[in-house]
């Protein structure tokens, strides 16, 4: 799983084992991305997310989703524990 909201974000709850990368640093740190496994993309809400698998998919990866609604959703559906923002 790739993470790509802000320090501050990440601070406030992530998920487990997931790699976090801010988005403004994709560009420069996509080479420590996994390129031969499904790769989940999440932020907030999903939209940053969206445009970094898009951003990703034109740079050549593939396997990659989006989880749509982000860790907000995620902590709605699936975990009700998490902290919320």
């Amino acid at each position: 799983m790739l993470d790509v909201r802000t320090d501050e974000e990440a601070a406030v709850c992530s998920l487990p084992n997931a790699l976090h990368i801010p988005m403004n640093l994709i560009p420069l740190r996509q080479n420590e991305l996994p390129d031969d496994v499904p790769l989940v993309v999440y932020c907030h809400h999903g939209i940053r997310s969206l445009h970094t698998a898009m951003y990703l998919a034109e740079a050549g990866f593939e396997n990659l989703y989006n989880l749509q609604g982000g860790i907000d959703a995620w902590a709605v559906e699936v975990d009700a524990e998490m902290a919320r923002y």
